[in-house]
């Protein structure tokens, strides 16, 4: 079978997509979720993390610097200019880095399995030296295998131009460094698409992932690739600041039936975590 870690981004963001991610995990359909830490839903989301559901589903940081950071918020397309041209302060960058860690650790009393960013930013560059940096500061008395994962989000060459766009604002050099640095990785992410259709288009998009997954070599020394996702539970009213409100729900929709949990098994597909305690 092929195996993939099936991470659902956005946990804390808000009640409808917790609601979604507990309900995936419970049902063996996501092995994944990525925290935003610093969102105010974060205390109590993270209580409903309970040691049961962590045997079934890793929990990882969700690195923000455009929601719910604290030191610093900006827009993303600006956080991307100034990281490319070099005008982030390492020392804020640092600074948000280790807040959302604290909270992570100071909620849940373990490090996060693994490490990735809201809307990519983890693998930008400043973020991601920045980031290194701090992991090896915190986790270097861990064995390799028990520190946190860090997930490229490098999608496959014919996964398109937003795929590509993904792919070259950092993922080769987070990867090179990230292996350096004695950290595993996800080498390849799927899932990216425009956040456009129904739930049958939904349905294609799996179609097409499944076939990627299965022409995909994965080197023995990597993690399984991450299938990243962004369910929410439908709501009555719809957050007008969340450009992906609908898509979730139709995401959502598809992922919670019962057809699509037989598709996986039918399709020789594996739901997988990526760190293994021992």
């Amino acid at each position: 079978m092929a195996k993939v870690i099936i991470c659902a981004d956005d946990y804390a963001q808000s009640a409808a997509i917790d609601a979604a991610i507990l309900t995936l995990i419970e049902r063996g359909i996501l092995t994944a979720t990525s925290c935003m830490t610093l969102s105010p839903r974060w205390p109590e989301s993270a209580r409903q993390l309970t040691p049961q559901l962590r045997t079934k589903a890793d929990l990882g940081l969700h690195l923000d610097f455009t929601q719910f950071s604290r030191t610093m918020r900006v827009a993303h397309p600006v956080l991307v200019l100034r990281s490319l041209t070099g005008l982030l302060s390492t020392q804020t960058v640092m600074a948000n880095i280790k807040q959302q860690l604290d909270a992570f650790e100071d909620a849940l009393h373990t490090p996060p399995d693994y490490i990735d960013g809201h809307l990519h930013v983890h693998q930008l560059p400043i973020i991601r030296e920045a980031l290194l940096t701090i992991l090896q500061h915190r986790y270097s008395h861990l064995a390799p295998a028990e520190r946190p994962w860090l997930r490229i989000s490098s999608p496959p060459v014919e996964s398109g131009f937003k795929a590509r766009i993904i792919h070259w604002l950092g993922a080769q050099t987070l990867k090179q460094l990230a292996t350096k640095a004695g950290f595993r990785v996800s080498p390849l992410l799927l899932g990216v698409y425009n956040f456009q259709g129904d739930a049958a288009a939904y349905q294609a998009h799996w179609l097409h992932w499944a076939r990627q997954l299965k022409q995909l070599a994965i080197s023995e020394t990597d993690l399984p690739p991450v299938l990243m996702c962004h369910p929410a539970r439908p709501t009555q009213a719809i957050d007008p600041q969340d450009p992906i409100a609908i898509a979730r729900m139709i995401e959502w929709q598809v992922m919670q039936s019962a057809d699509f949990s037989a598709w996986l098994s039918m399709a020789d597909i594996q739901a997988v975590k990526g760190l293994v305690k021992g």
